[in-house]
């Protein structure tokens, strides 16, 4: 079961895709939890074949787990609500674009049709991107090699993932299987030890069946040719050897690999505001040489790069022209690229101070071990750490002040303290600290331990300490970002539930004015319809805004475990 405010952003999410009737079914399933199809007739209050539908359709849009369950015996269906698959469409016009960008028109389509269907095969992708897309090329031939080759890179560069039975189960199922399974084995009494072997082992089995499910969206090409010369079987072997795209496996987007360049793009903003242009084009020259080997935004860092490569990269004259303006040159004579290249590479990996401190603000190690020109690693999980403190002390300086962002970031960086070394330290009165204390407990910034003096733990002797507990605090924070995110939306719908604007709109959309909006929509419609479109716009920013600071708390925050404590 989900919080108040994740339920109320993901009913309110089917409602805007799949209508009022499915976002009944789905509140039924966001508050009370996995239920059958009698219970969800039950609490929904529908007809038992409407509420069938609608589970088909949200579990053909991957948004609804079902299995069978075994605790009574009875074997019946339940189904459960996936909650970070329907949080994951408000991105959806995000990896639209960032298909566009990567494959062209064509890879977008591909995706946006995924998207709006759930899963298909290879062959109802082509075949319903065939049928309106002949218009757009001059020879209808070359329309399916087009759309064919996008598809093979979405495919063979893991944007686009198999869709197995065993996806439709929800991986807390599995893992309890697995666990019991495992315990199963273990003779007698199992101790400490044994329960966690157990658990480990379940743990990589389950990855394991995911890393080999992933490897049945492609096969080998069909010999075409049986009896063939040697020759030609020798020059054939390369094309024996292609792979292309099963027809009979279905597809579905792989989120993680799309996050992947959310990840860099936030990465490069970081370095930009940090540093400079220069610097910036050093790490996004890193990424972009090992994006290809970039898995999941849950990676704590990318593989080794040689100084070299990255060189190699930036070879243009703009790209030089960029690195030398960055850097305060001592000397007449310009430094060459390579050198400018690898002074960046010691700013971003803080080699001047080489102390914790140094290492929690660095972006990138660059190590120059045995005299080569060593090895560069983009840190993502030292770069999570940093953005989500960002974030808490954001929220801080917002709600408390300047005061509060001192006190946050003292407690961050020295751990728990009592009252009076909070005053000293941040050099205000006792009498100030102990609310601003108390107002920062109240929006679960900072947290009180109490440290017993005695073993009757009496009140009167007792140590209570401060401290910031970075997983209570991220978890209060997205709390209010999804209450953001849902009000966004409910204002979204209230603005367009205007009668004025719905009968502007709807003459709009009529044929005979589609042909001429400006001559035929009168000066009032124009204004109803300008006003309209400007509060959609700022309502998409804030929107965007708020679902960067998620990422960064949720995704980003994977590669040092999801809300875990820093």
């Amino acid at each position: 079961m989900a919080d108040l405010h994740t339920t109320n952003l993901c009913a309110e999410i089917i409602s805007t895709h799949f209508g009022p009737l499915a976002s009944k079914v789905a509140s039924a399933l966001l508050s009370r939890g996995r239920l059958t199809h009698p219970q969800l007739v039950r609490f929904t209050s529908l007809k038992p074949r409407l509420v069938r539908n609608i589970l088909l359709v949200l579990i053909q849009q991957n948004i609804v787990w079902h299995a069978n369950s075994e605790t009574d015996g009875s074997g019946e269906e339940v189904f459960e609500f996936n909650t970070d698959e329907c949080l994951m469409r408000l991105r959806f016009g995000v990896f639209v674009y960032q298909a566009e960008e990567l494959f062209g028109v064509a890879g977008g389509e591909i995706i946006q049709l995924v998207l709006d269907h759930g899963k298909l095969t290879s062959s109802q992708i082509l075949q319903r991107l065939d049928t309106g897309a002949t218009s757009l090329f001059l020879s209808e031939d070359k329309t399916p090699f087009i759309y064919s080759q996008a598809l093979h890179k979405l495919v063979s560069l893991r944007y686009l993932k198999p869709s197995t039975i065993s996806s439709h189960i929800s991986p807390r199922d599995k893992r309890i299987q697995y666990e019991a399974e495992e315990k199963a084995k273990i003779s007698g009494f199992p101790t400490s030890r044994q329960l966690r072997e157990a658990k480990e082992t379940a743990e990589a089995r389950l990855n394991m069946e995911e890393a080999e499910a992933e490897k049945i969206g492609l096969k080998r090409k069909a010999k075409s040719q049986p009896s063939m010369t040697k020759k030609r079987k020798a020059t054939s072997t390369k094309d024996d050897d292609d792979m292309v795209v099963d027809e009979t496996v279905y597809f579905r987007v792989n989120f993680d690999k799309f996050n992947i360049h959310t990840r860099n793009a936030l990465i490069e903003k970081a370095v930009q505001e940090r540093y400079n242009s220069g610097a910036a084009l050093v790490v996004r020259a890193i990424l972009k040489i090992t994006e290809e080997t970039q898995n999941s935004v849950a990676d704590s860092r990318t593989d080794p790069l040689s100084v070299s490569n990255i060189i190699l990269h930036l070879n243009s004259d703009e790209d030089e022209e960029t690195l030398t303006s960055g850097l305060i040159q001592s000397s007449s004579k310009p430094m060459s690229s390579g050198s400018c290249i690898k002074e960046y590479l010691g700013i971003l990996s803080c080699a001047d101070n080489p102390t914790s401190n140094g290492r929690a603000g660095a972006f990138l190690e660059f190590s120059t071990k045995g005299g080569g020109s060593g090895k560069v690693q983009v840190l993502f999980d030292v770069i999570a750490r940093r953005l989500r403190r960002q974030i808490v002390e954001g929220v801080a300086r917002e709600k408390h002040g300047a005061e509060g962002v001192r006190v946050v970031r003292l407690l961050m960086d020295s751990g728990k303290l009592d009252e009076k070394q909070i005053s000293k330290n941040v050099m205000m009165p006792l009498k100030d600290v102990r609310p601003l204390l108390s107002a920062l407990s109240a929006s679960s910034l900072v947290s009180i331990i109490e440290v017993p003096k005695s073993a009757d733990r009496n009140p009167t002797r007792m140590f209570y300490l401060w401290q910031v507990d970075t997983q209570k605090a991220l978890t209060h924070i997205l709390d209010i970002l999804y209450k953001t995110l849902y009000n966004i939306s409910a204002r979204r719908r209230a603005e367009r539930e205007d009668p004025m604007l719905v009968a502007v709109l709807n003459k709009r959309e009529r044929s005979d004015v589609s042909v001429d909006v400006e001559g035929l929509l009168s000066q009032h419609e124009k204004e109803v319809l300008k006003a309209w479109e400007d509060k959609e716009q700022k309502l998409s920013i804030l929107e965007a805004r708020v679902e960067e600071t998620v990422f960064i708390v949720r995704e980003s925050g994977r590669a040092i475990g999801s809300l875990e404590d820093d």
